[in-house]
């Protein structure tokens, strides 16, 4: 919920990167790909992963890389800086509906979307949006300015991981659990991702891994796969594809969200770490938080975000940092496909395009020789 947006919080806060590129994706070439830069190494580990994987998680090896996106135009993504990782695992998809069905029957979780909110914490928003619900999304009728969110999101009662598209008329549902089962499940809240993490033995990746995992051992590519948003004419991730907010012409196979697995894995053998839904990281959002890191003027070690949340555009929010943009984005609007890119949500609110994966440490026997 948000007092900003006069009811509820758009989950993940996106904006036009500027300059705004052409609108045809298929000459979506800009930024420019970085030029190879030689005065820091970039560095993959090497060493083999320390123990057997965990069920449907991959080793990532870790090492040192450019975290960040030059040529954006997305100041938060700013200044390129160079961070050092240890190695992790981490899930090889996000986690999908089927899966977050069945950590609900073993524990009996409510989701935050699935609550009535109390109306002494959210002053001024308007009864029928304290009742259980969530953010979804509603194409436009024609082209529009992209200025307010609040055209293409509409709080919807009913609405939750259950339903993504919430209740229809009557006792039928539009959308249910068994028919999305292999899509990655939405409207989750960073609490509901903490919950199941917890349950789950895992964790959520800090920004600086799920980037660096993202990123498949590419040095600054533009995207997890590559400089080609389709290489060789083909799609490589579920994203929009028309005029947005008003038409998805799903050129990529969907026009909204897909099975996890739907697309190629990146380098590292990770799926969707870019388009699809947004993931949950652990860190705190500061705009502000990579030029603090770069005036440090030192490899940033493992790091784990700044020790508080503030975002200009709603002051008065707690968000932590989402990656990997969503079937929303677009070169028209977002673009936060592009691997470097940033993105924000506020901690109580989940939408239809709103997910998480989650990481895990390599235990307390492979520690060590992994790291080098």
């Amino acid at each position: 919920m948000s007092a900003v947006t006069g009811g509820f919080a758009i989950a993940v806060s996106c904006a036009p990167a500027a300059p705004v590129p052409s609108a045809s994706h298929g000459a979506h070439q800009t930024p420019a790909a970085p030029a190879v830069r030689t005065d820091t190494a970039v560095r993959i580990n090497t060493t083999a992963a320390p123990e057997p994987a965990p069920k449907d998680m991959v080793w990532i090896p870790g090492g040192t890389f450019w975290m960040g996106c030059e040529g954006c135009g997305m100041p938060d993504a700013l200044p390129s800086h160079v961070v050092e990782i240890n190695g992790f695992w981490m899930d090889r998809a996000p986690v999908t509906t089927a899966e977050f069905e069945r950590f609900v029957k073993a524990t009996g979780y409510v989701t935050v979307a699935e609550r009535s909110l109390d109306a002494k914490d959210f002053p001024g928003v308007p009864e029928e949006m304290l009742g259980p619900g969530s953010a979804v999304f509603a194409p436009t009728s024609r082209p529009v300015p992209l200025d307010n969110p609040l055209q293409w999101w509409r709080y919807t009662p009913g609405a939750s991981w259950k339903h993504p598209e919430g209740p229809s008329v009557g006792s039928a549902f539009r959308v249910t659990v068994a028919d999305r089962a292999d899509h990655p499940v939405v409207h989750i809240a960073f609490e509901d991702a903490q919950v199941y993490a917890k349950w789950a033995g895992k964790r959520l990746p800090t920004e600086a891994e799920f980037e660096f995992a993202a990123r498949g051992g590419l040095d600054r590519n533009l995207y997890p796969w590559g400089n080609e948003l389709t290489p060789g004419s083909k799609p490589a991730a579920n994203i929009w594809q028309g005029t947005f907010p008003a038409k998805d012409r799903g050129e990529d196979g969907y026009t909204g969200t897909s099975p996890v697995t739907a697309f190629p894995p990146n380098g590292f053998g990770l799926y969707d770490m870019g388009g699809n839904v947004w993931q949950w990281c652990a860190d705190l959002y500061r705009p502000d938080y990579f030029a603090v890191l770069a005036a440090q003027g030192a490899v940033a070690r493992n790091p784990q975000g700044p020790a508080d949340s503030f975002d200009p555009q709603e002051p008065g929010a707690s968000k932590r940092v989402a990656k990997g943009g969503s079937y929303l984005c677009t070169d028209q609007y977002c673009a936060r496909y592009l691997v470097g890119s940033r993105g924000k949500s506020e901690v109580s609110s989940g939408a239809s395009n709103l997910g998480f994966r989650l990481a895990r440490n390599r235990s307390a026997v492979g520690r060590g020789a992994a790291d080098r």
